[in-house]
């Protein structure tokens, strides 16, 4: 009998633990934008603000992707801008496979919809306090880009 009570009391133990391990998260800023009708039309230019405190620790950009079998493309081309507190901006061109040759989607997801964490720049710190402003916008030839339900930006702070 005594070895029962202590495996049921062990149980919730762990249950907490897990609980405030995920608690402390990596995630330093995360932010979506929801596109109308599930199309991301070319004159929609997404900006995310991002206040930035830490000017110690290096972190990992990511964007994220959330997709429907409906996109018409294999592949997703970005123009991204980065414009730090003191206004110097840095643009870069960006292409992403969201599936690949045999039509088969990356990343996460059930049945239509698909989420894909597309990695933009690793173990970079912010130099200034202040805001940062990253706008996207996609580049692929076409107005409207069907199948993009929703668009992100995600920054984890590398533990060490």
């Amino acid at each position: 009998m005594p070895e029962r009570i202590s495996r049921y009391c062990l149980l919730p133990a762990v249950v907490i633990f897990l609980f405030l391990s995920a608690c402390n998260s990596s995630v330093v800023f995360s932010d979506a934008r929801a596109m109308k009708n599930n199309s991301w039309n070319l004159m929609d230019i997404l900006s995310f603000d991002i206040p930035v405190e830490d000017t110690i620790n290096s972190n990992n950009v990511f964007f994220t992707v959330r997709s429907g079998t409906s996109y018409p493309f294999r592949n997703i081309y970005l123009f991204v801008s980065t414009t730090s507190p003191d206004g110097k901006t840095i643009s870069d061109t960006l292409q992403y496979f969201l599936a690949d040759e045999s039509g088969n989607w990356f990343g996460k997801g059930f049945g239509d919809i698909k989420e894909l964490k597309l990695p933009y720049k690793s173990n970079v710190y912010f130099p200034r306090k202040g805001n940062y402003r990253f706008t996207v916008q996609h580049g692929m030839r076409t107005e409207d880009l069907k199948g993009i339900y929703d668009f992100g930006i995600r920054i984890e702070k590398i533990s060490r």
